[in-house]
């Protein structure tokens, strides 16, 4: 039986292996939390043992984060750093691979004044909109995995003995990322492979309309000329493999900017700018959201949707089923990252260029005259369950079942 130790490194090791995919002599920037400093630096040794050139790293501190947005004059909160967007920038340039280490509370800037949180959101995301473009065109490769902090974990387990909390999110991160497994990296292979079956399925059908129908939700979404669904594994522009997210359980497109109509509910909580949003609604017409209410976190919810024109409109389509390992384990993690990989979801906001033929060589004009929204924000909301049916209708009209009762119809 393998210990903790072992499989944390091996989770090290597949950050570095098959999330990034560093390359000899690239260089690799880091963003995590001073919290899960003893894993940074074990991830910082297999990047190097795996020929990084240099590895970069950009710590936060949750206190701190907080005391600012308590204490710290209100118009500061419409500024973000130069040199962070410089930073980026030029290592992108320079072929840079990026990770990032979530730990954050969900609840970390409860009773913060949204407004605040809402002009820090938008600051940042105007100013790494040239950043975050590259991103979503698979310029670089890039990954987001998690690791447990104390107020994350009591969050997540708050019946557990209080010592006991971080090592259960620790086993519940690890398996998820298939980090208990004997061949980890064989695990991920596998799993990639299973996902691009459902991919090519998709892809070959070429369906003009999702149809949605759940409790509380019947939404229509149109699919764009040349929409490509994709899952898991991605390339860069130097054609080298990287997973984007781990885990991932998802397969998904681009949605036409203007083709959504109707309503949908959700089913999860969303953790976002430090909030927890629950039990929210969205209506669209044209595309467009139309009206939006929430019983927790309404007036968040309110202000991202307001962070510029594209957040008023979606930028993704995933596919989850509800049998999936995340979703089987009955945890709720108050973080996107794993509570979407248990859910159908959207995303407001921007989408990504190479879910379209051609897109990751079109400029941002010819991307959004194929009919991909675009903007500043990308937010994930879950509104799958064991109750959803997805349709997918032909250009002919014709309707064939893509999920019944949750899951996969074929």
């Amino acid at each position: 039986m393998t210990t903790f130790e072992n499989r944390l490194e091996r989770y090290a090791e597949l950050a570095v292996k098959v999330g990034v995919n560093i390359q000899p002599n690239q260089y690799l920037l880091i963003n995590a939390s001073i919290e899960t400093a003893a894993f940074v630096r074990l991830v910082v040794e297999k990047a190097y043992d795996a020929g990084a050139r240099q590895v970069f790293v950009d710590w936060v501190d949750d206190a701190v984060s907080r005391i600012r947005f308590e204490k710290a004059p209100a118009e500061s909160f419409s500024e973000f750093p130069d040199w962070k967007v410089q930073e980026r920038e030029q290592l992108a340039e320079k072929g840079a691979a990026f990770m990032s280490i979530t730990s954050q509370s969900p609840d970390l800037l409860k009773g913060i004044d949204p407004s605040r949180i809402a002009d820090s959101q938008k600051a940042a995301g105007q100013a790494l909109d040239r950043f975050r473009q590259k991103m979503q065109a698979d310029k670089f490769s890039w990954t987001v995995i998690a690791a447990p902090s104390k107020d994350w974990a009591d969050k997540v387990f708050p019946d557990l003995p209080e010592d006991d909390r971080v090592p259960a999110l620790w086993e519940a991160i690890l398996k998820s990322v298939r980090a208990d497994q004997d061949d980890p990296v064989q695990a991920w292979i596998d799993h990639d492979q299973t996902l691009h079956a459902k991919v090519d399925y998709l892809n070959e059908k070429r369906y003009q309309k999702l149809h949605y129908r759940a409790p509380g939700t019947d939404l229509t979404i149109e699919l764009p000329e040349g929409h490509l669904w994709c899952g898991a594994g991605s390339i860069n522009e130097q054609q080298q493999a990287f997973m984007a997210n781990m885990p991932t359980e998802e397969v998904f497109t681009v949605p036409l900017k203007t083709g959504v109509n109707g309503f949908v509910s959700s089913t999860k909580p969303l953790s976002y700018g430090g909030n927890i949003i629950d039990n929210f609604k969205i209506t669209f017409q044209d595309g467009r959201i139309t009206e939006v209410a929430a019983e927790k976190g309404e007036e968040v919810l309110k202000r991202l949707v307001e962070t510029d024109d594209g957040a008023k409109y979606l930028g993704e389509v995933a596919l989850v089923p509800h049998h999936s390992p995340i979703s089987e384990s009955g945890l709720l993690f108050y973080n996107t990252l794993f509570d979407e990989n248990a859910s159908n979801h959207l995303a407001i906001g921007s989408a990504y260029a190479f879910c379209l033929e051609g897109g990751k060589t079109m400029s941002r004009e010819q991307l959004e005259e194929r009919g991909l929204n675009q903007s500043i924000t990308h937010v994930d909301f879950m509104i799958g369950s064991d109750r959803m049916d997805i349709d997918g209708i032909r250009h002919d009209g014709t309707a064939e079942p893509v999920f019944r009762d949750g899951n996969w119809a074929f």
